[in-house]
């Protein structure tokens, strides 16, 4: 039906002959000529009707907005002062001398051209967003991504190979979709979280290098960049080690970026551990484009009469942390103080304690905060040394449990950045290793796994490990870009005996790994080789390569925060036949003297 798409006719097609489709963009016109911007999915190009042919001008005369149009015209160049530089077709046009009306269209919810849309508006006619032409830009380059991912891995000796959607439950960290099952009345699939176990299980069948773009699932609460359905690049390679699996995964993230979007990274990525990313940035994904960080000053105050400052001090589990802002006397004023002091709230923390550096030179006399009259000279000569203050600078203070001084300050860190205008540079990547291997849950009296259960410790000895799990760190390493984990992966356990006590330590009981892993466990009994992995949130890295803000906005067709699709009105309710068939009943359940169905 054509010859050319219409964003590629340049001035090479001068004088030829062109059929071209597409949609109408804008319709103008001029008093007796007709133009017509024609839209398809690589750019528009401008059709000029006169009524010379006047079956084609009395058919543009019809048509409106989001028309559907076959054209046959001439290329010719624009005349002198109308050319358009901006885009590829800016130095021609068409004139026309056939249009077949494809389609008639209503007037769309929306025009294309405007960036004021309310997102479920966009979501609920997302057929229509999808044409806008920064939207095709978008979906083009995560094309661009997956086919350099795949480029790289298949001249690397990775296999693609497909695992199963409908599997085994298995406590990954979130709610599993279930699926219930009508040949097995009373039994349930789950939707995977992610392909974790059967990757393993295909280096312990041999295949030695395994990729897939998979969709993986996860029934949690949403942010800007997290939904129930998303989808990863997965991978794992037998007898690895963490530089070489490293280096590897380097060489993968460079090779996207110089081909999906010209950008070449560092040669080699910064490795952080744990400890450090969040004792300097109060976060285990940070940001290094902000070059504000927090600095431990607990020493310095575990003996002052300032109960808000000593008692975390003296706490093993709390922190007591400055940060340092840069001219921040004349960058923040008295009122941006104090919405950063309910800004922290949220996170926890009770205030804000700052000092005001005005002029080093006079000591105390020249730092102005509330705080000064219950600190010591050498406590604040302390903190001023050891914040490297200068005259102009402010200072903040964090002062509570770790968890809250980490997320209150990391968080004041990150708003100060964008506030103030601090991000240096466009990409800054690192790894982040050494991870605790558990976590220990007050509320539940257990350790918990910081990634998985099959993330294999840095302790060999199992007695060792069984007797002081704490001290333990996990083998596992995520990749970190601009402030947000792309990719997070492990050396795997692949022995059967590192397996149980682990899953011992988690509380895991013989029956329940048998119930839940017996397949694994069995597995790994028949030679299974050293190995590791890695995935990346392919929706997550995409946004940030193309700038975006929410990964809705790489997705074709997501779901809302309430994991809800406006366009297709999903999740909705099944036939009772359908329920029937698979021994489902819905009960009803009373809220607020209102009747609704629940499982």
């Amino acid at each position: 039906m054509r010859s050319h798409y219409c964003g590629q006719v340049d001035t090479q097609l001068l004088d030829e002959t062109v059929t071209l489709c597409g949609w109408v963009h804008r319709r103008r016109d001029h008093g007796g000529v007709i133009f017509i911007d024609l839209r398809d999915r690589e750019g528009l190009v401008q059709v000029v009707f006169d009524p010379d042919t006047a079956e084609a001008f009395a058919n543009a005369e019809k048509v409106r907005n989001e028309y559907v149009l076959r054209v046959i015209g001439r290329v010719r160049r624009r005349p002198a002062g109308t050319e358009n530089a901006d885009i590829r077709t800016g130095q021609i046009e068409i004139l026309g001398k056939q249009l077949d009306i494809l389609n008639a269209a209503e007037t769309p919810p929306f025009q294309l051209d405007d960036d004021d849309i309310h997102e479920d508006v966009r979501l609920r006619y997302r057929y229509i967003d999808l044409r806008r032409p920064h939207m095709f830009a978008r979906f083009k380059l995560r094309h661009q991504v997956t086919q350099a991912m795949r480029r790289y891995l298949d001249d690397n000796g990775f296999m693609d190979i497909e695992t199963p959607m409908l599997t085994k439950a298995t406590p990954e960290g979130a709610r599993d979709y279930l699926v219930p099952s009508r040949t097995h009345n009373g039994s349930f699939f789950a939707l995977p979280q992610s392909p974790q176990l059967f990757k393993q299980l295909l280096m312990m069948s041999g295949m030695d290098r395994y990729y897939q773009i998979v969709r993986c699932f996860r029934d949690e609460d949403l942010r800007a960049d997290r939904q129930p359905e998303f989808t990863q690049l997965d991978l794992e390679l037998s007898f690895i080690d963490e530089p070489t699996l490293r280096n590897i995964m380097e060489n993968l993230v460079r090779y996207v970026f110089k081909h999906a979007i010209h950008v070449d990274l560092p040669e080699s990525f910064q490795v952080m551990t744990y400890a450090e990313a969040i004792r300097r940035y109060a976060s285990d994904k940070p940001d290094l484009r902000i070059p504000l960080e927090l600095v431990d000053i607990a020493d310095l105050l575990n003996n002052v009469e300032f109960k808000v400052f000593a008692a975390p001090a003296q706490d093993p589990k709390g922190r007591v942390a400055a940060l340092r802002v840069p001219g921040g006397n004349d960058k923040l004023s008295r009122k941006q103080i104090d919405d950063y002091t309910q800004f922290v709230s949220i996170y926890g923390a009770k205030g804000l304690a700052y000092i005001k550096v005005n002029e080093l030179a006079k000591g105390r006399d020249g730092l102005q905060s509330p705080i000064l009259k219950f600190l010591p000279d050498e406590a604040i000569n302390g903190i001023l040394q050891r914040t490297n203050a200068q005259d102009g600078d402010l200072i903040f203070f964090g002062a509570d449990k770790a968890k809250i001084v980490n997320e209150s300050l990391g968080a004041l860190r990150l708003k100060l950045g964008e506030d103030l205008n601090l991000r240096q540079g466009d990409w800054r990547i690192l790894w982040v290793t050494d991870f605790p291997m558990f976590e220990w849950d007050d509320k539940e009296n257990r350790w918990f796994a910081m990634h998985h259960p099959f993330t294999a410790p840095n302790i060999d000895d199992i007695n060792t490990l069984k007797n002081d799990p704490e001290r333990a760190l996990s083998r596992g390493y995520d990749m970190v870009l601009n402030g947000s984990e792309i990719g997070g992966g492990s050396i795997r356990i692949h022995r059967p005996d590192m397996q149980n006590a682990v899953f011992e330590i988690l509380g895991i009981g013989e029956t329940e790994a048998r119930e839940k892993f017996g397949f694994l466990l069995d597995a790994l009994k028949y030679g299974c080789p050293p190995h590791g992995g890695m995935a990346f949130g392919l929706d997550r890295l995409v946004m940030l390569m193309a700038g975006a803000t929410s990964i809705r906005d790489v997705i074709a067709f997501p779901k809302t925060q309430t994991a809800s699709c406006p366009l297709t009105a999903a999740p909705s309710h099944a036939s009772d036949a359908q329920l029937r068939e698979l021994g489902i009943r819905l009960k009803v359940k009373q809220t607020d003297n209102k009747s609704e169905t629940a499982e």
